[in-house]
C-alpha cells in the first residue's frame, strides 16, 4: 500500500476514535512532524480547533477548556522542546483533575538518541504527572497495529475521565514524507468505546454515614472547588435540612445564586472571622464534612487543624482522596450528591448554627463598609466584584487575586462563576486559561491577575488575533509580588525587594497596543468605576490598576483589626 494512504489511515483512525469517543476541542501549536495529525484534525468538522503558535500557553488553553467543560481535551504539538513546553499545564492538569489528552508528534526510533534534530527523550517524559503514557508505533499496513492504535485510544480516553480525572499522553512517531490525503475517507474503527459505570453507595455505607450526621451536634459542611454544572440546590437543601453552616470556597460558586432562604448558612467570610483565635476556639466542631479539595483559606485550614474535629469526613469519587492537614477520619468514595441526598436526622445545636450565621454577618457589614486612609487593591477588587455583570465568569489568578477575592466575594443572587488555578497553585498560564475557559464557556469573562502574573504569560494573548473571544482583563499592577509582604521573609529587608518584591516598573499600555488591545490605566476607585460602566469595544480590555503594596498589606491588616473589634463589641 502507498505512504501516504498507510499515514492518512493511521492519523484518520485516530482522530475518528477521538471523536467516536465524544472529543469536541483540539489545540494544535503548529510544527513539521505533527503535520499529519494536525490536518487530520483541521479537516474534521466535528472538532473546533484552536491555535496557539506557544505551547506553554497552548497547554493552559488546552486546561481552561477542559476545566470548563469537564471533557477531555487534544493538545498536539511536534517534536523536541515544543513537547516539553507543556509540562507545566500537565502538571496544573494532574493535581487539579483536569482531563487533557497530550498528543506530542516524534522523530522514528531509529533517530532518537542519535544527534537528529529536535528528537529528545519523549516517551515517558512527564513521569509522575499524567495517569497514563503510551509510545504508539510507527504507521505500517498491518491489522495487529490497526487495533492496538484504536484500543489505546479508547484506553487513554477512559483514564483520562476516570476519577481522579487528569491528562494522559500519546507519544505519536511518524516519518518523512509528513502529508497525508484531506480527500480520503476516514478507516473503519470496529473498537466503539469503554463503558464506564459510577461507582454505586452501598446501603450500608449509607446508614453508616447517615449514623455520622445524625449524631453531630456542631457539624459544618466546607466546600472546596467545584466543577461547572455541579447541583448547587443539593447543597442547600443538605444545610437546610440539617441546619449546618456551609463555608463557601469562592470556588465552589456556591456563593453565588445563594436562595434566599439559604443566605444565613452561606459562611463566606470565614477566612477573616477565623484570623480571631478566641472566636475560632467557640466555632470549634465535632463534625465536617468537605466537598472538593481544600479550599485557599489559610485560616481555615489551621482552624481545621487544631479543632481536629472527631468525625472529618472527605468526600471523594477518587481513592486518591485529598488530606494536605492530615486529620480526615473518614473517606467516603462517591459523588457529593449521594451524600448530601442522605435523610437523616439532625441533632444540631441551634447556638452553633447561629454563632456562624451572626460572626459572618458582622465581619461582611465591616468588608462591604471598611475604608482605610488610602485605597488600595481590596478596595478596586470589592468595587470590580459590586459591578460584575449577572451571567460573567471570573477568572483569578493565585497569590494575592484568589486570596481578595476569597475576602471580597459576598454571596449574591447573580449568576458569577469563578475559576482559579489552585491544583499546583502557579502563577504561569493564567492568562491562557482563562481564554480556553471563554472559549468553551461562550460567556462574558473577567480576569483578575497580578503584574508579575500577567507577564508570566503574556504569550498568551496571541491566541486573540487567532479566534474570537471576550475577555476583560482587570489587571492589578502593585509592581511586584504582592502576596510576599503578607509573609515572614518580609520582616527581613535586606535583600527583600530584590529577591521577593522584585519590581519590574513596567507599564502594560505597550501589550495593549501590541495585540491591539482596549485599555486604559486607573489610580482611583472612581476612575476603575467609570471605566467598568464603559463599554467594551474589543473583544480584549485591559484594565490596569495602579496600587502601592505596602499599602495594600497595612489595609488588609487594618481590616482584618477591625472585623476583630466589631466582633468583640457584639460579645464573640
Amino acid at each position: 500500500m502507498d505512504k501516504r494512504i498507510i499515514l492518512t489511515n493511521h492519523v484518520k483512525r485516530m482522530t475518528e476514535s477521538l471523536a467516536r469517543l465524544g472529543m469536541v476541542h483540539a489545540v494544535i501549536s503548529p510544527g513539521s512532524r505533527s503535520t499529519p495529525l494536525a490536518y487530520a484534525l483541521a479537516s474534521d468538522d466535528r472538532f473546533e480547533t484552536h491555535l496557539q503558535v506557544d505551547e506553554r500557553s497552548a497547554g493552559f488553553f488546552a486546561l481552561g477548556l477542559a476545566k470548563a467543560t469537564q471533557l477531555p481535551v487534544a493538545l498536539l504539538c511536534t517534536s523536541g522542546t515544543a513537547a516539553a513546553n507543556f509540562h507545566p499545564a500537565v502538571t496544573e492538569a494532574f493535581y487539579a483533575r483536569i482531563p487533557l489528552v497530550v498528543i506530542t508528534a516524534d522523530r522514528p526510533h531509529e533517530l532518537r538518541d542519535v544527534g537528529a534534530p529536535q528528537a529528545i527523550r519523549q516517551p515517558g517524559m512527564f513521569a509522575e504527572h499524567v495517569k497514563y503514557h503510551v509510545d504508539l508505533p510507527i504507521p505500517e499496513e498491518s491489522a495487529a497495529v490497526d487495533d492496538f492504535l484504536e484500543r489505546q485510544i479508547a484506553r487513554t480516553v477512559a483514564v483520562t475521565m476516570t476519577e481522579p480525572k487528569g491528562p494522559v499522553h500519546v507519544n505519536a512517531p511518524f516519518r518523512e514524507p509528513l502529508l497525508i490525503d484531506l480527500g480520503q475517507p476516514a478507516p473503519p474503527v470496529t473498537f466503539q468505546a469503554s463503558i464506564a459505570g459510577k461507582s454505586v453507595f452501598a446501603e450500608d455505607r449509607k446508614r453508616q454515614v447517615s449514623g455520622l450526621l445524625s449524631r453531630a451536634s456542631r457539624g459544618l459542611l466546607v466546600a472546596g472547588e467545584l466543577p461547572p454544572g455541579f447541583p448547587k440546590e443539593t447543597v442547600w437543601a443538605f444545610a437546610e435540612r440539617m441546619n449546618w453552616p456551609v463555608l463557601c470556597d469562592p470556588l465552589s460558586n456556591l456563593r453565588s445564586e445563594v436562595p434566599e432562604s439559604c443566605r444565613h448558612l452561606c459562611i463566606d467570610s470565614y477566612d477573616a472571622l477565623l484570623k480571631q483565635d478566641r472566636l475560632a476556639e467557640r466555632l470549634a466542631p465535632d463534625t465536617v464534612f468537605r466537598i472538593g479539595p481544600q479550599p485557599v483559606s489559610k485560616p481555615l485550614t489551621l482552624f481545621l487543624k487544631q479543632a481536629r474535629p472527631a468525625v472529618y469526613a472527605v468526600v471523594d469519587e477518587s481513592a486518591l482522596f485529598r488530606d494536605p492537614i492530615g486529620i480526615a477520619t473518614h473517606h467516603l468514595q462517591t459523588c457529593p450528591e449521594e451524600v448530601l441526598s442522605l435523610q437523616s436526622e439532625s441533632h444540631q445545636q441551634p447556638a452553633y448554627t447561629e454563632d456562624w450565621s451572626e460572626a459572618n454577618r458582622i465581619v461582611s457589614e465591616v468588608t462591604a463598609s471598611h475604608r482605610w486612609d488610602e485605597e488600595h487593591e481590596g478596595d478596586y477588587v470589592r468595587t470590580l466584584l459590586d459591578q460584575l455583570p449577572d451571567g460573567s465568569d471570573l477568572i483569578s489568578g493565585s497569590s494575592m487575586p484568589i486570596r481578595d477575592l476569597d475576602t471580597y466575594f459576598r454571596n449574591t443572587s447573580r449568576d458569577i462563576a469563578c475559576f482559579s488555578n489552585r491544583g499546583a497553585n502557579g502563577i504561569d498560564g493564567v492568562v491562557s486559561t482563562a481564554l480556553g475557559i471563554q472559549a468553551a464557556r461562550k460567556r462574558p469573562s473577567w480576569l483578575l491577575i497580578g503584574d508579575l502574573s500577567f507577564l508570566h504569560d503574556s504569550n498568551g494573548l496571541i491566541v486573540s488575533r487567532m479566534e474570537e473571544t471576550d475577555l476583560t482583563i482587570v489587571l492589578s499592577n502593585n509592581n511586584g509580588g504582592g502576596i510576599f509582604s503578607y509573609l515572614p521573609q518580609s520582616t527581613e529587608p535586606a535583600h527583600f525587594e530584590e529577591l521577593f518584591g522584585t519590581p519590574t516598573d513596567l507599564s502594560f499600555a505597550p501589550f495593549a497596543e501590541l495585540y491591539d488591545i482596549q485599555y486604559s490605566c486607573v489610580s482611583s476607585v472612581a476612575q476603575l468605576e467609570e471605566q467598568l460602566q464603559q463599554p467594551k469595544t474589543k473583544p480584549l480590555r485591559i484594565i490596569e490598576m495602579i496600587s502601592n503594596r505596602e499599602q495594600n498589606t497595612a489595609a488588609h491588616r487594618a481590616l482584618w483589626q477591625s472585623a476583630g473589634e466589631e466582633l468583640d463589641r457584639h460579645g464573640f
